[in-house]
């Protein structure tokens, strides 16, 4: 197969899979400047407005020379779910291939890239005033009466769902109230997808690297972040978005929800500014010794955990035995280590999914996809 960007039809809608931190954005730039492509985001943390840092988000000059369809389209107080991105992505690749170029999908969130590759039930929109009286149910009560309430009114659906999954709670919770059909009943419909479209040919380079390699990559992508000044971000979006919450799938994105929890240890200031965030720093905080929350409860700086940020995570274990950490330091190199195995766990489940996507291949016409094991080796392919 030719897979070289000058041969592929004018038809074509190309994807490039590929886990968080493997190199696939710096190659879309680079077939950006053949001139023959337009790029659209696949990445569900890349669409909120001023998650610059935590998001690995080129840069805004980065942004003006390498357009992105999708980046920066909403607050990080709004939600934006799987059915709005597919139809924003039909109508970017009809206005993309109106402009003779052809579409290039890049990013890594894979729930995005079953839903164009393998369709999506018939699950109706939110009903944004169903949606209020469900969020003040979870507030006023809390998660388990909505996870008893599914278990009343659809029991399928709690088989695949832990307690702890908000989000998918409260819509499946959201979609009975709205239409009295359980989620499950909604999920088990034909699915349709973007890719059966028969005017487009729709190939998908997929990459799964070396564990071990990636692993470095992902260690070496934080440790930019806190450099960069990630804790403060998260300290920003708090003041500048006084209706933020945890619960807020913008919240719960990997690094983010770190950060919250290690200013919820600190008793910063930022985790009062509205009662959601304080009841959740409440919740971090019960879970801490006394002695620590009477230690944080002086007031921390953190200019001390500075050097703790500037640290690399390959040498974490040893600073942490020269410099003799305080309490405030230590919630530092926690935050730290935990960032850095949920974004492998991140890559772990993106790896799951495409595996998932490569039993695709040969079910249908509709789409073709090609393994790879390096960005490298699709580089050489395309250019």
């Amino acid at each position: 197969m030719n897979l070289h960007y000058k041969s592929l039809p004018d038809n074509t809608v190309l994807s490039l899979i590929a886990p968080t931190a493997s190199g696939k954005t710096d190659l879309a730039c680079r077939l950006y400047e053949t001139g023959r492509f337009e790029l659209i985001s696949v990445d569900s943390a890349l669409i909120y407005q001023d998650m610059n840092i935590g998001t690995a988000k080129p840069t805004d000059d980065e942004l003006v020379r390498f357009p992105h369809h999708l980046v920066n389209i909403i607050k990080p107080t709004e939600t934006y779910n799987v059915a709005t991105f597919v139809a924003d992505v039909e109508r970017l690749i009809g206005d993309i291939h109106a402009r003779g170029k052809i579409p290039l999908l890049v990013g890594g969130t894979m729930m995005y890239y079953m839903a164009l590759l393998d369709g999506l039930s018939a699950v109706p929109d939110t009903d944004p005033a169903i949606r209020g009286q469900v969020m003040a149910w979870l507030s006023d009560k809390g998660i388990g009466e909505l996870y008893a309430y599914l278990q009343t009114h659809d029991p399928k659906i709690c088989q695949r769902l832990k307690i702890s999954d908000t989000q998918r709670i409260t819509r499946a919770v959201e979609v009975h109230m709205q239409t009295g059909t359980p989620m499950s009943a909604w999920q088990a419909t034909p699915k349709v997808a973007p890719c059966h479209n028969p005017h487009q040919y729709w190939l998908t380079l997929s990459v799964e690297p070396e564990r071990a390699w990636l692993h470095e990559r992902i260690a070496k992508r934080l440790d930019i972040m806190w450099e960069q000044g990630l804790v403060d971000e998260v300290i920003y979006l708090l003041q500048k978005y006084p209706d933020l919450t945890p619960d807020m799938p913008s919240m719960r994105c990997v690094g983010y929800r770190q950060v919250l929890e290690f200013l919820a240890k600190i008793n910063h200031k930022a985790m009062q500014v509205n009662p959601a965030i304080a009841e959740f720093s409440d919740k971090v905080r019960s879970e801490m010794p006394d002695e620590d929350r009477l230690f944080f409860d002086q007031g921390v700086n953190l200019d001390e955990c500075s050097p703790f940020l500037v640290n690399k995570s390959t040498d974490s274990t040893i600073n942490l035995q020269k410099q003799q950490p305080n309490l405030s330091q230590m919630a530092c190199q926690d935050m730290k280590n935990k960032a850095l195995y949920a974004t492998r766990q991140l890559a772990k489940r993106q790896s799951t999914w495409q595996r998932s996507l490569a039993r695709l291949n040969g079910s249908s016409h509709d789409a073709v996809i090609v393994p790879f094991s390096s960005i490298q080796q699709v580089e050489k392919q395309l250019l």
